[in-house]
């Protein structure tokens, strides 16, 4: 047996695979009264995920989930965000700095999942944003300094999401982050949903790419009338 220069045996690299359950973890949506938001908070409460819908309104929070069912609560951001261990940002691009800055109390030490792509449109179809931080997870973690910010779900067809026929997503989730706890938290929950897995793809200097990639997407599924996902290969 090999030792290192300690004298002890090395330790055995860890199993990608073993992931943390996540069952227990009540996740937040703020934005869950958009089209992504609800397809996250249906999906995820279907698979027997706690959510809690958030929005500016909470009448409106509360609406949506009465509407959606399956357990989903409904409230104001901020007690969205206070009541829930992981968090998702859904919102619209261009509310998404006002968004983080007014809720950056109480997303003290929780773990946030920021599935925001910064996109433009114009007559030739959508094109990426680049913030000035890099990305819309870099934006979040700028104005979060205490909360565990990582990035996934930007792939996701809303309308495949909020389909009750649909039982399963074929596609993968890719999860960025900076802390290897917090991004397999992540891909665990991504697992929770039937058809999806959780595949690490770096750190948040390499999200703007991510996000980027949702131009593409939406240009495949407008020529080809589909709602495009990805899948990773040899993984």
């Amino acid at each position: 047996m090999t030792t290192n220069e300690t004298g002890s045996a090395p330790k055995p690299a860890k199993d990608p695979w073993d992931l943390p359950d996540v069952s227990g973890l009540t996740v937040g949506v703020l934005g869950g009264t958009g089209p992504q938001g609800r397809g996250l908070a249906y999906r995820f409460a279907r698979a027997g995920q706690k959510v809690i819908i958030g929005s500016r309104a909470a009448d409106r929070a509360r609406a949506a989930a009465e509407e959606l069912g399956h357990g989903i609560e409904g409230a104001d951001n901020a007690e969205c965000a206070r009541r829930s261990d992981a968090v998702i940002v859904a919102v619209p691009w261009d509310g998404h700095a006002k968004t983080l800055e007014a809720l950056r109390d109480e997303l003290v030490g929780k773990l946030v999942i920021d599935c925001v792509n910064p996109l433009g449109f114009d007559k030739k179809g959508a094109y990426a944003l680049k913030p000035e931080e890099g990305s819309a997870a870099e934006q979040a973690a700028a104005l979060l300094p205490e909360s565990r910010v990582t990035a996934a779900f930007h792939h996701l067809s809303a309308v495949l999401l909020q389909d009750t026929a649909v039982e399963e997503i074929d596609t993968d989730v890719l999860v960025l982050g900076e802390a290897r706890a917090d991004t397999d938290l992540v891909q665990a929950l991504a697992g929770r949903i039937p058809g999806m897995r959780g595949i690490f793809a770096g750190r948040l200097r390499n999200a703007h790419q991510v996000e980027s990639l949702v131009a593409n997407l939406i240009s495949v599924n407008r020529r080809y009338k589909a709602h495009a996902g990805l899948r990773t290969t040899d993984v």
